[in-house]
Formats: structure tokens, sequence, C-alpha cells
């Protein structure tokens, strides 16, 4: 299942939503004369520091999607903020110069931006927006360098999920939905004096059919690449198949484009995208370069610059997916020879390719024990370079000449823009940096510990804000989800706002995470709940034993299979006197057909009518089966349209806890999927973590910061 950041945001890549009027956008004098005001970035904050509340939650700004400008003097970037009075989060493109002396917002509307792009000849800076304008829905809009306002220039009727620049600046490379009859219908409905819309029945063929936030899946519904003629705004296909195409990216000669597709008899059941290239010309035939049989391919893919190579990303088979690695694949372009992996012997998970200026070279980031850096591989030798050390977590990359930016932060800061030069980083943006210069935040160190069978176990400790030395205190366990994910060196709201409030908190990469190698990720196939719950469980005990934890207040909480773990860990340990749980489930055969995970359940376990399946699903449904055994308060949360892991595995849980006379809640929260959007439920749901942990652990204190005393 997957992990929900605790930002509330569900993904890194997606393309913001927008319905408003934008307000004009002049750049013209900013880059003609420098007659536009700059935001230059030298303050200097007062240094009495306060601890973090609730109400920073709405301050913070959420920095992402970093791309270097072609000559290589700016980045463009987003920049999401809380509008509380609306209750939405507003993304909006900035720019930065890359000597860091200018940083300024180039987009500003009521409602979104995102996406940014620059055209590869330096005269646009692209964007995606559904702002009002000629036509309706995600469009992909131009900004001129030379001057003037922002200019609408697709008019798609299906659903724009990503798109690319030609690199003579003539095309685009457009990703798109076809669009959904039912919702034209209801479209058209609207009209004055247009007859009700009448919805149709839906209908469901597919094995796999559901997904959170895309909702039913159908058949007759698929994502196509077209190409888009800027100058004469023409829209034709690339190819003329019909399966899904995502992730096409043109060759640096501009003659063809790669892109993922899966063009499997059985694509639900064997979910095994292949690299395709075509000739960049609509109506043309695809050729497959890549035949992994049940290992697919995933990822953005990265041209060589002679485009002769193609690097991508390889998984692993099908039944190892919920663990499985992104490992570094090269094949040649015109599909003469085999795929050569370079990282198997690796073991660990790698991402975001992109080759050296060379070609000799190619460089991802490294996911490895509570950190994420970038590492270069020779080609030639398959030989590994470390680029920058740990403790750090680096996120998107983009490079051009001269330029070279990653976002990156730490245990106590967020991520903000860093230009990557000769080994060192140095800041670029500072959007959160007057926020943070008040705080006081709470330090995280490592912890590391055996579990009673041997096995060693890694994770970080943050201590309370103010915490003295041999002070016993409170202790949170909070578990990722995933459980193909890992706790890391990253900045954690969720850490702060609860060290802030008295408690120690533990997160624990336990077996199952990621960054540990592929033996410690498979380790709990088809038998959750187990290896995980003596990691876990040794974790508690370690810090016990450290003198830093109180044995009398515990606690513990996760989302999504961190919530899973958390029904095993009530049902298996009474020492925890308090439970937050959101987006789990307990008895899991419930689940079978009606999550997103059908591919997972008949290939790691089975199905549930086969006898030895169905001893698997009894034992790793225990939480529900042994409900008798659990004495811990325990809140559970969901959101009404979650497809990830549906409502109905908590619902469950909270009845039997209700008929059993433990306390316990369910908060439901109206048209949310499995990542909580909406701005106040998510303050909302920290509120309410406090306000249990505190009544029940903490016997009833009030919360020293931001929460309320009771839960609602």
């Amino acid at each position: 299942m997957n992990v929900e950041q605790s930002s509330g945001s569900s993904t890194n890549n997606s393309i913001k939503r927008a319905a408003a009027v934008h307000r004009s956008l002049r750049l013209g004098a900013f880059f003609a004369a420098g007659l536009i005001a700059l935001i230059l970035w030298a303050p200097s904050y007062a240094q009495t520091r306060r601890p973090i509340n609730l109400d920073d939650l709405a301050r913070m700004r959420d920095v992402r999607d970093p791309q270097c400008s072609p000559e290589g003097k700016w980045v463009a970037y987003t920049v999401s903020t809380i509008d509380a009075k609306a209750d939405k989060h507003n993304s909006h493109v900035w720019m930065v110069s890359t000597d860091g002396s200018r940083d300024i917002q180039v987009t500003e509307s009521q409602e979104s931006e995102g996406g940014p792009e620059w055209s590869p000849d330096g005269k646009y800076l692209s964007f995606t927006s559904s702002r009002p304008g000629p036509a309706k829905g995600d469009q992909v809009w131009l900004l001129n360098r030379e001057g003037g306002e922002a200019m609408q220039l697709t008019a798609l009727k299906g659903h724009l999920q990503g798109y690319e620049w030609s690199p003579d600046s003539k095309r685009l490379a457009l990703v798109v939905m076809d669009p959904d009859p039912e919702a034209e219908a209801e479209e058209a409905a609207k009209k004055p004096g247009a007859p009700p819309h009448i919805p149709k029945p839906i209908v469901i063929d597919r094995y796999h059919f559901r997904q959170d936030v895309v909702g039913y899946l159908l058949s007759n519904r698929h994502s196509r690449i077209y190409l888009f003629d800027i100058a004469t705004k023409k829209l034709e296909r690339l190819t003329k198949t019909n399966f899904d195409e995502s992730g096409p990216v043109w060759s640096p000669d501009g003659t063809r484009i790669a892109f993922l597709s899966n063009h499997d008899p059985h694509p639900d059941r064997d979910p095994v995208p292949q690299v395709f290239v075509a000739e960049a010309q609509p109506g043309v035939v695809e050729k497959q370069v890549t035949n992994f049989g049940t290992r697919g391919t995933r990822g953005r893919l990265a041209w060589s610059p002679d485009s002769k190579s193609i690097a991508f990303l390889v998984g692993d088979e099908k039944k190892w997916d919920a663990y499985g690695m992104s490992h570094l694949a090269i094949v040649p372009a015109d599909g003469s020879a085999a795929p050569t992996i370079l990282t198997e012997k690796l073991d660990r998970s790698v991402s975001s390719p992109y080759f050296s200026e060379d070609g000799k070279s190619i460089v991802v980031a490294e996911e490895n024990d509570r950190s994420e850096y970038p590492i270069s591989i020779n080609i030639a030798d398959q030989s590994v370079q470390r680029l920058l050390p740990p403790p750090i977590v680096i996120g998107a990359m983009s490079h051009s000449k001269g330029c070279l930016v990653t976002l990156t932060g730490s245990d106590t800061k967020p991520m903000e823009i860093y230009s990557w030069e000769g080994g060192a980083l140095r800041q670029l943006t500072h959007q959160n940096d007057k926020l943070f210069s008040e705080l006081d935040l709470a330090k995280t160190e490592d912890v590391e510990y055996k579990t009673p069978d041997g096995t060693e176990v890694h994770g970080l400790l943050t201590l309370p804000l103010g915490y003295t030395q041999a002070a016993k205190v409170p202790l949170l366990l909070r578990i990722h989800g995933g459980p193909d994910g890992q706790d890391s060196h990253s900045f954690s709201f969720e850490r702060q706002i609860f060290a802030a409030n008295g408690y120690a908190v533990l997160n624990v990469n336990y077996r199952g995470s990621s960054g540990r190698g592929q033996k410690f990720q498979r380790a709990i196939f088809a038998d959750w709940g187990h290896d995980e719950v003596e990691d876990l469980e040794a974790g508690i005990n370690h810090v016990i034993s450290m003198g830093v934890a109180d044995p009398n207040k515990l606690g513990v909480g996760g989302w999504s299979y961190g919530c899973i773990l958390t029904d095993y860990m009530i049902a298996t340990d009474p020492r925890l006197k308090a439970a937050t749980c959101g987006a789990g489930t307990g008895f899991t055969v419930a689940l079978y057909g009606v999550d997103q995970y059908i591919i997972q359940y008949d290939n790691e376990i089975g199905p549930p009518w086969n006898p030895k399946a169905w001893e698997t699903y009894q034992k790793i449904s225990y939480p529900f089966l042994h409900a008798d055994r659990i004495k811990t308060p325990t809140l559970y949360f969901s959101g009404d349209k979650d497809a990830n892991v549906p409502m109905i595995g908590n619902e469950e849980m909270y009845e039997a806890l209700r008929s059993l006379g433990i306390p316990t809640g369910l908060i439901i929260y109206p048209n949310e999927f499995h990542g909580i959007q909406r701005p106040s439920f998510q303050r909302d749901r920290y509120e309410r973590y406090l306000a249990w942990y505190s009544k029940y652990i903490m016997k009833g204190s009030t919360p020293s910061h931001g929460a309320v005393a009771e839960s609602k």
C-alpha cells in the first residue's frame, strides 16, 4: 500500500488542477530591462525561536519541480502554498537565477499553475493550468520571455497527463487520456435550455478495474501520445495502436520519441510496460526495443547525447512488485541488441537517470539506508562513484549548460533548490527561511539495534524539544507506509509537531522497507505482520533500554501499511496506551477485489478459494480475527473515496473494537482519496492525533502546542 507523505501530498509529478481568472503576466520588462522588482534573498531574521505549532502547517511552502533554463542562467520551479480562507492548495511558477541573487514569482492566479518547462530555444516558459481560457481543463500555457501575457496554447478535450518540448522548439509531445463521455455529457447538460443529464451504467470488464484518484478503469479509455505543432496548433496521434502510452522523451537529434507502453495481450494481468521508439511523425508504427518478460520498465527515460542509446529503469518480476527495486539499464535505441542492466549487483533501488555530457556514464539517485544521494555509473565497467555523501535526501534533479540543481533538505529543513557544483551544494531558493528562522526544532538521530532473531534494524529517533539527558518521556512509534519505502533524513512536520508536544518519536525501517537490499525487502513476502512486528517491538524495547522511553507511556500510529502494522501492534502488545490508524485493513481477505491490489493478492498470496492461500489470509488477518486481544484505545481515519485502501478495512476494525467496548472512533473525510489533501482536514487530523494521544498517554494533559484537548 502506498505511503502517504506527511504533508498530505500524494505525488511529486502530478499536474495541478485549477479554475479561476488569472491576472495579466508581463515578463518582458524583467527580461529586457529589469524593471520588475526582484526579490533579493539576504534577509536578517530575529533569533528568538519558539516551538512549531499547527498554525505553521499553513505557512510552509512546498518547493518542487526545478527546471534549468537552456542557457543555464535560471531555474523555473513551483511553490505550493495553502489558502486557508479558500481551504485549498495553490501552486505557482517561480524563477531563481543560478547565482542565487534573484528570485521572482512569474505566474499568479486565484488557482494554480504547475509543470514548468523551458522551450529548448529559450524563447518560452510553458506551464500547465486549468485557468479559464478558450478551452477548459488542464492545458499548456506559454509565457514569451520577451514579454506579454500568458497564452493558452492547447485546447485538448481529454485529460492532459504530461508534455515534452521537441529539441527544435516547434512541437510538443503530449500525453492525453481519452475524454470521459459522461463528463462531457454532464457539462453539456449545464447549458441553458439543455435537457438534464441521465447517467449511463458503468460497464466494468477489466481484471484491474479500480485505481485511487482515477476511479474505475474502463477498457475503452486510454492514455495516448499526440504531436502538437506550435505554429499551426495541429494535434495528431503519434501511433495508431490501441494501448496506453506514457513518458515520451525526444531524442536529442529530434528524429525519434521513446516512450513506455504495454502491448501484452493481457496488460492488466501482466503489468510489464516496455520501451518503444517511434519516428517523430504522426501515424507511425512504433518499435519495441526491450523485452523483459515479466519484468516491466518504469520511470523517466533518458537518451544518450548521441541519440544512440536509451537509459531506463527496470523492475523485478511482478510477484515481487510490492518489494521491488528499480535497476538501471541501457539499450540501443534501434533495438539491435538486448538491454544491459548496469546496477543488478548494487542491491539498492535507483531513480531519475540522466547521461553525462560525454555519454560515458549515467547519474542516478540511489536509495540507501535513510538517505538518497546521486551516484555515477560508468557504462563500460559498471563501476559506481558516490557524488554526494550521506546523510542526505535529494529530490528531483535538472541539468543544462552550466546548470545542475537538485531538491534537498534535512531533518530540520524542508526541501529547497540547491545548485550542485564540484561535489558541493549551494542553496538557491529560500522559500521557508523566514518561517524556520522562528522555529526551535527537535533533533533527529540514527538508531540501530538487533531483533531477537539477530536481524539488524535501522531507524530514526526524534527526541522531544528541550529533552534533558536520562529523562524518561512518552514515546510514539510512527510507522511508515508502503511497505516499499523508508523513513529518511528529510523534514517531517509530523515528527516535529509530536516532539514539540513532549513526545519522543521512533521511526523504524522494518523488514519490507527499501534501502537495505533485496533480502531485507523481500523478507515479509506473503507473511505480513510477522517480521515487521518483531522489528517494531524490538525498536520500542531498544528506546526503553536507552532510558529515553517511559514504558508506561507508549503509543503507536501510521497510515496505509503503517496503519495495517498499527493493527498488528495493538493486537500484539498490551503496553500500547493509544493508537491512531489511517487507511488500513484488519481482515485482509475482505479487500480482495475491492482495492487496487488484485495483482499482488493473486501473485503473492493467491486467490482465497485456494486452501493454502486461505490459511495465509487467516494468518495475516489476525488483528480482526483476534480483535478480542486488543485493549488499546484506537482512533481510525479514512477518505471516503480511497480506492488504494478503501475505508471498509477501518470500518471493520472500528466496529470490532466498538463491539468489544474498547474506546475507538472513526473519522471519515468526505471527497478524499488515499492522501488527505484539503488543508482543514490535514490540520484536523493532527489535532485529533494530539488530542487522542494526550487523553490516553498523557492522561488528559492538554497538548502544549496547537492542539485541542479532546478528540472531536
